[in-house]
């Protein structure tokens, strides 16, 4: 599929901020004439669609969108959220975030109310006939449920979770332990499910503890295998904060990262690779999806019609750094 262009690429050409090519495209007189026509030249260069901005803000009620996510101090929605103010910001609309466990009765609200045009749903744990009620264009980011009537865009959890393990595995670790998120959440489900089949193919024995994507979690996973008669080697965790408080926890017991044992996060948060020591971890592209899902939710806004669906998946892949080494002997 050809890559769609975007306004990003618009101003790149140009010389120019995204935001002085919206204003170029949507209200010209604000803009001098010499920056005009280098708008105009690089829109006819890259192909972009001159008048999809203007048009689709003049027709919106409110010009803006809604982002709903649960725990908005999760530092993971950090890009994201910043990726999606930039592609909404180049086509004039204002982003609204709110968090998504705010109660049944304003969630059911929303659609009706008149203050978003769209919403983006980082949160796949709501009930299906109240996100099917909403009266507007929705999208799913990273967390999803197949009960909701909107398209989704995500990485392939499962087969990260195999990355974690082939790594582990490579380094000649035979004995494994994951450390899932919550009961019910379908990232931890599929992660788990990638990670004891990844296992079961490589033939490396292996054990799972309960958790819930937090640093405690994982603090207390570290007590609970400090005290198996036979530790596993390596550990892979369903979120880099759980892999953060079971390293340090760890080490406060004693152990040695990673001579004693190894760690794998998920998420490349920011600051995993100023932990020490610094997180091996699956990176998930978190500005792409934010951008992508921005791009897509404004396309549906557009009266151009739906653009062609989003992938389900966007590509992760393996950091590696200090939290993970050889097996000990």
């Amino acid at each position: 599929m050809t890559p769609k262009i975007r306004i990003s690429d618009v101003a790149a050409i140009a010389g120019v901020s995204t935001a002085t090519v919206s204003r170029a495209l949507s209200t010209p007189e604000r803009v001098g004439k010499d920056t005009r026509e280098k708008v105009l030249k690089a829109v006819r260069a890259t192909g972009y669609r001159i008048n999809a901005a203007a048009r689709d803000l003049r027709q919106r009620r409110a010009g803006s969108i809604l982002i709903l996510a649960p725990n908005l101090s999760n530092t993971f929605f950090s890009r994201i959220f910043a990726a999606i103010q930039e592609e909404a910001s180049a086509a004039g609309l204002i982003v609204q975030i709110s968090d998504s466990r705010i109660g049944r009765e304003k969630l059911a609200t929303l659609g009706h109310d008149g203050r978003a045009d769209g919403i983006i749903l980082l949160d796949g744990g709501l009930d299906p006939e109240l996100v099917n009620g909403w009266r507007l264009p929705v999208i799913q980011l990273c967390e999803w449920n197949a009960a909701y009537d909107a398209p989704v865009l995500t990485v392939d959890n499962s087969a990260a979770a195999g990355l974690a393990v082939e790594h582990l595995a490579g380094l000649g670790h035979r004995n494994l332990l994951h450390i899932e998120g919550p009961e019910g959440n379908v990232l931890a489900t599929t992660r788990r499910d990638g990670f004891l089949k990844a296992v079961g193919d490589a033939g490396i024995d292996s054990a799972v503890f309960e958790g819930d994507f937090t640093m405690e979690s994982g603090a207390r996973a570290a007590h609970r295998w400090a005290a198996l008669d036979r530790r596993p080697t390596g550990v892979f965790c369903a979120s880099d904060e759980c892999a953060i408080g079971f390293i340090s926890e760890a080490i406060r017991l004693g152990f040695d990262v990673p001579g004693d044992v190894s760690v794998v996060g998920f998420d490349d948060i920011e600051f995993a690779d100023r932990f020490n020591p610094s997180l091996t971890t699956i990176h998930q592209p978190r500005e792409a999806i934010g951008r992508t899902g921005a791009q897509y939710l404004i396309g549906m806004l557009s009266d151009d019609g739906t653009p062609t669906a989003p992938d389900y998946s966007i590509a992760a892949h393996l950091v590696t750094r200090v939290s993970t080494g050889p097996a000990p002997q």
